[in-house]
């Protein structure tokens, strides 16, 4: 990292945590004309831009996630030094505690998850996540959620929605399927003698969900579940073929998928309510999260 101003920092992480330059100038009793000047200044030494101008205010870009993560471990370590005298390693470690309860779609909590949320657990363990598995929002405007992971960014509202990730799903198979039936040599063949597993059209909530449209127009499953995990059953025991997941999918080692270059590719947005942004717990959850994802691209987004 470039030679840093700490007083530069302490004023980027004072406007990553308040969400506006103004907000952060007035609680940290500096004038916003100065703040202003040394984000620029500390833009100027990393070459990169730290913040987005949006209507809610000021949004971290990836670089500037990236110094957050950094500049908060930097801060921590230096207030762990006064903190740890006269106090227990555990007691000094960790402030991060509450609970915080995630909305989230089934296929995120249940197959992407799960392998990494003990990483955050075993980071602040006095940290209880709620993970809210719903096909629908639990709005964060009226705090039946923290934080919510969506499929379509919301457009109104006191709300703070960011990209979270591009992620990808295929049409699959099961071998023994394929033995029975054959594998279908065009989008255009599933509609002959093939049988498709899917959502139950009347319970879908958002359109972001019909998958099939994409591959060919007019398809229609057979196999109907309103839960995705239910469809990546069926498809494993060789009921149907039905659009997956890749981060689930390629996992299964029983599962082909039939036209690897037909990749349906969606985008999860995370949102938050304006005035909790910045609590601790959320901002500890929201950076983990955005370093995962970018480490799981291969996963997400798979060649």
């Amino acid at each position: 990292m470039a030679q840093l101003n700490w007083n530069d920092l302490q004023d980027f992480l004072a406007i990553a945590r308040a969400g506006k330059l103004a907000s952060a100038a007035e609680a940290s009793g500096v004038d916003p004309t100065t703040m202003g000047r040394r984000l620029r200044r500390l833009e100027q030494t990393l070459g990169e831009r730290l913040f987005e101008q949006t209507r809610e205010g000021q949004i971290p870009t990836e670089a500037g996630e990236a110094l957050l993560a950094r500049a908060e471990a930097m801060e921590r370590a230096a207030s762990g030094i006064g903190d740890t005298i006269g106090k227990s390693g555990d007691a000094a470690m960790d402030s991060v505690r509450g609970t915080l309860r995630v909305a989230m779609p089934e296929g995120f909590a249940t197959a992407f998850l799960p392998a990494h949320l003990g990483e955050l657990a075993d980071l602040h363990p006095r940290l209880t996540i709620d993970l809210a598995v719903t096909p629908g929002l639990l709005n964060p405007t009226k705090r039946e959620a923290d934080m919510a992971i969506v499929l379509s960014r919301p457009r109104a509202g006191p709300l703070i929605a960011g990209k979270l990730t591009d992620y990808a799903l295929r049409l699959y198979a099961s071998k023994a399927y394929l033995v029975r039936h054959g594998r279908p040599d065009t989008p255009a063949a599933l509609a002959r003698g093939h049988r498709l597993v899917g959502y139950v059209p009347d319970l879908l909530h958002m359109p972001e969900l019909r998958h099939l449209d994409r591959l060919h127009p007019g398809l229609e499953p057979t196999l109907r579940s309103s839960s995705i995990n239910a469809q990546h059953n069926l498809v494993a025991a060789g009921a149907g073929l039905g659009v997956l997941h890749c981060f689930s999918a390629d996992n299964d080692p029983d599962l082909v998928a039939i036209f690897p270059d037909e990749r349906i590719t969606r985008t999860y947005w995370l949102v938050t309510h304006r005035d909790t942004h910045q609590l601790e717990r959320v901002q500890v959850f929201r950076n983990w999260l955005l370093r995962l994802v970018r480490r799981q691209r291969g996963s997400l987004m798979p060649e």
